[in-house]
């Protein structure tokens, strides 16, 4: 396994960056079906989100810590998908950058 560490800045309180996590699952659990075995997400008290998936056949662990101005996401690929460690990095930076982006809907 390797794990990988994401660090992505907010300027949004706790209730609305839980609020887009939970709707970004959810999305995420009905665009990816096909491609994505189950997405188990579940709060572990108020600032830990626990994420299990399998991609390709890998099986994906990770956990979302909510802090006052960042989320610090942190995830465990299997070893074959750590030679995509960039990519993966660059992607979890993008779309919860893009998610966090911007005030409260």
């Amino acid at each position: 396994m390797k794990s990988l560490e994401v660090r992505v800045p907010h300027a949004l309180d706790r209730d609305e960056v839980r609020r887009r996590l939970d709707a970004a699952v959810s999305r995420a659990r009905e665009e990816y079906a096909e491609k994505v075995g189950g997405i188990d997400a579940a709060w572990r008290g108020e600032d830990k989100l626990s994420i299990a998936l399998t991609v390709m056949g890998m099986d994906i662990d990770g956990e979302i810590e909510l802090y006052e101005a960042e989320l610090v996401v942190r995830v465990d690929v299997p070893a074959m998908a750590g030679l995509f460690a960039g990519r993966i990095k660059d992607g979890i930076q993008e779309r919860l950058g893009g998610l966090l982006a911007g005030q409260p809907a």
